[in-house]
């Protein structure tokens, strides 16, 4: 079975329109997940400190592709969430616990994320997927 749906359709060059309700998705998010600002800025791609906090500030600014497809893979990590785990509790706690499955090895769906790879975003959103039945 192809993974194309996994990964986000982008533009070779993000358009500007796209940053600020990207930012303002991501920060709901993370706010929901309960994120420390080190781990919401690791999931950016660790962008520099001051960059972060302006996004965080004003939810808008310029946004490299990288940043914008990490992004689309934690809304679909969260979306995939919410499907699975109706109760928004459960579905936020999700990533703090320790899983068993084979692509976390003991460690939490976060652990995972925070590796710094967007390669390990796209594990996660897999993972979910097929949990979910695509």
């Amino acid at each position: 079975m192809p993974l194309s749906h996994l990964r986000p359709a982008l533009p070779a060059t993000p358009a500007p329109e796209l940053a600020a309700p990207a930012l303002r998705a991501f920060f709901a998010i993370a706010e929901r997940w309960k994120l420390k600002n080190a781990q919401a800025r690791r999931l950016l791609g660790d962008p520099p400190e001051s960059t972060f906090f302006k996004w965080k500030k004003s939810q808008e600014g310029s946004l490299g592709r990288d940043t914008l497809e990490r992004i689309s893979y934690v809304l679909g990590i969260f979306k995939a969430l919410e499907i699975l785990f109706p109760d928004p509790t459960r579905a936020d706690a999700w990533i703090h616990r320790p899983n068993a499955a084979p692509p976390f090895g003991g460690a939490s769906a976060l652990d995972r994320m925070l590796s710094g790879n967007v390669a390990d975003l796209y594990v996660v959103r897999s993972y979910l997927d097929a949990q979910r039945g695509w």
